[in-house]
């Protein structure tokens, strides 16, 4: 590292953790419009109130910059039903914790009473809102967004998130709001985050490395907030842990452990090079670890997952390589990852922790040399050529790797590179990861016309 080579150098990381979130009454679009910003089916949409409960959140790109978008449940006013009082916490947890709130209304049914209880509501968080009038699918409706300035909120954007008219002129709307991303001036060594769902030990395995309590531990939603570096120099190690550290009085604290949790992580995956994945021994891989995992995947961050309080299971001599097994299962087809089993309370593998994690850093970095590369890619292709498409043979002549890139980035040259499919990519992939060690970090690969 670069304190061992005998100087130290300091860069500056740009920290961007922006977050947009799209509140509104059910039914009006909202997942429909997550989808289309994100690219993705990831949101269920479905013409029945109520179908998003739990929130959804992925990554969008648009003219440079980059944010987290979140796409929460219908707002309900005055309702009695559990689900939907709950899904009203998290709308307001939402708006509270983004940096830009997407109001969206339905042009078809123009403004309800449940419209103006969201717009009451915003009003009330000083956030910067933009109004989005949805289901705009034609130039004639284009004319009823025009009710919604009743709202005083500004500028009503009409779309359609079937479509994605009108996306383009909203998502250039959301970057010229959104704050600057922060820039931070830190030593040039390994940032390390620990993540996972609420109460699995993060803040005790932080602890257990520290030697103190640097960090609270508390059950208690919120306890912990602002993403923070706190270095870490023992044992041989020279790195940054980067923690979402910062106590939260009471009285902000909500009952939705799962979305402060959801905030907090989505700040420490984007600080940092490697995330350690804590996943909790007695309850198994969930729901909500796979979204943390692909958040890690499409930050295009190093991952060790830590199965932590290993030490309550009962267990025999299969038991690791059998927990192992169902991991890899729900994980795939990203199943190039450590799984260290752990305990923060007693310390069990808590030095082999890091010790992964730091292999983990340099694979993420590891720079392959080009004619190494080729001597690769022609073994490759004898053993399994890319499979013909519309009778037209496929060949692959070139690979090189891309400097400075977040993570290990290929480009393979073709004569047809629109016919190379995703199963021969893997093909690629795994080949990759066989000859190399790429152990723990994503790997992206582009197709480009030779």
């Amino acid at each position: 590292m670069a304190q061992q080579r005998g100087y130290v150098k300091a860069i500056r990381i740009l920290i961007m953790s922006n977050i947009v979130a799209i509140v509104g009454r059910p039914n009006v679009g909202k997942s429909t419009l997550f989808n289309r910003l994100t690219e993705s089916q990831q949101a269920i949409t479905n013409d029945t109130p109520g179908t998003t409960r739990d929130r959804h959140y992925g990554k969008c790109e648009w003219g440079g910059r980059s944010f987290t978008l979140i796409d929460t449940g219908g707002y309900i006013s005055g309702s009695e039903d559990i689900f939907e009082t709950e899904i009203n916490k998290q709308v307001k947890i939402a708006v509270d914790e983004a940096d830009v709130v997407i109001f969206l209304v339905d042009t078809r049914t123009g403004i309800t009473d449940l419209d103006e209880a969201v717009a009451k509501l915003l009003r009330k968080s000083s956030k910067k809102i933009i109004l989005a009038a949805n289901k705009v699918d034609n130039s004639n409706m284009s004319l009823s967004t025009a009710e919604f300035y009743a709202f005083g909120m500004g500028e009503v954007f009409a779309l359609s998130s079937i479509s994605g008219s009108g996306t383009g002129e909203l998502l250039d709307e959301i970057i010229a709001k959104l704050p600057p991303d922060v820039e931070e001036e830190i030593i040039d060594i390994p940032r390390f985050a620990v993540v996972g769902r609420p109460n699995v030990g993060k803040s005790s395995l932080v602890n257990a490395l520290l030697g103190r309590e640097q960090h609270i531990v508390t059950p208690i939603a919120g306890t912990t907030r602002d993403t923070i570096h706190t270095r870490y120099q023992q044992f041989g190690f020279d790195f940054y842990l980067v923690d979402t550290a910062g106590l939260r009085k009471k009285s902000k604290v909500s009952e939705d452990i799962e979305f402060y949790s959801v905030m907090r992580t989505i700040r420490a995956i984007e600080a940092c090079d490697v995330a350690l994945l804590m996943l909790d021994a007695t309850q198994g891989i969930e729901a909500q670890d796979l979204n943390i995992l692909h958040l890690i995947e499409k930050n295009n961050k190093g991952l060790v997952i830590l199965v932590n309080k290993w030490d309550l299971v009962e267990k025999d001599h299969k038991s690791t390589e059998e927990y192992s097994r169902l991991i890899l299962e729900r994980i795939a087809p990203f199943t190039d990852v450590p799984i260290i089993f752990t305990s923060a309370v007693t310390k069990q593998r808590v030095i082999k922790s890091l010790e992964e994690a730091l292999k983990v850093y340099e694979n993420r970095k590891r720079r392959i040399i080009t004619s190494e590369l080729n001597e690769f890619l022609q073994e490759a292709i004898d053993n399994f050529p890319p499979p013909a498409t519309k009778g037209k043979l496929i060949h692959i002549k070139y690979v090189t790797q891309l400097p400075n890139q977040a993570c290990p980035t290929f480009v393979f040259f073709s004569n047809s590179p629109q016919y190379i499919k995703d199963p021969y990519k893997r093909y690629l992939e795994n080949r990759l990861r066989e000859k190399f060690n790429f152990r723990g970090t994503p790997i992206r690969m582009f197709m480009r016309q030779k």
